[in-house]
């Protein structure tokens, strides 16, 4: 795989690649994080996920991207040429259980936003995300708390299907029952983890 690479630092919110562009490359995040989007018709865009060291992004069966992928924070991330790493999954079993692995897990995400935009209040949105957030660091082999939020309130606010305005009141209502504690802006502490999974089902 190395040999196929090649190295990319990019700034925070920086584009990686557009939706519709040509699909050429498969990227490994080696470090920092980024988010997907969709474009709607009015102009407005949907966050449909965030991503991180370990993630790969960019394996599309289509010829063109279906998303938009947009840097966070810094970010580093590894380049494959496309067709050359499907060719080397054909070779490398591991490789491909690996990916068949993320691809289940990425599935298990999208089904969760679904419930989360369709069915859920508010609050058990804003509860979900961050309990989604620890195990994703936790499936990654990182710490699981406290949780390093990289995206803005903005942007948790269009993955959620909520405004700035309901997220930041759910935060602060959060730390005002001593649930979580914001650590700083980009970093939250789950004090009663019983009590968020509680409030993820029933607000």
């Amino acid at each position: 795989m190395a040999d196929l690479a090649t190295t990319a630092c990019l700034r925070p919110h920086q584009v990686l690649f557009g939706e519709g562009d040509s699909a050429e490359h498969v990227y490994n995040i080696t470090s920092g994080s980024l988010s997907l989007s969709k474009s709607m018709a009015d102009g407005r865009r949907q966050i449909t996920g965030f991503l991180g060291p370990g993630d790969f992004v960019g394996l599309n069966t289509r010829e063109a991207y279906t998303v938009s992928a947009e840097t966070l924070t810094e970010t580093h991330v590894c380049r494959f040429p496309r067709l050359a790493f499907r060719k080397l999954m054909a070779t490398m079993p591991a490789l491909e259980h690996k990916l068949l692995a993320l691809a289940e897990s990425e599935l298990a995400t999208a089904q969760e936003q679904i419930l989360l935009l369709g069915r859920k209040t508010a609050m058990e949105r804003i509860a979900s995300f961050l309990l989604l957030q620890s195990e994703r660091c936790r499936a990654r082999g990182m710490a699981a708390n406290p949780i390093p939020l990289p995206m803005t309130r903005a942007e948790v606010a269009d993955y959620l299907g909520l405004t700035i305005e309901t997220v930041s009141r759910c935060f602060t209502k959060l730390r005002k029952l001593e649930v979580i504690g914001l650590l700083a802006a980009d970093r939250v502490e789950i004090k009663q983890p019983e009590r968020l999974r509680h409030l993820a089902e029933a607000a």
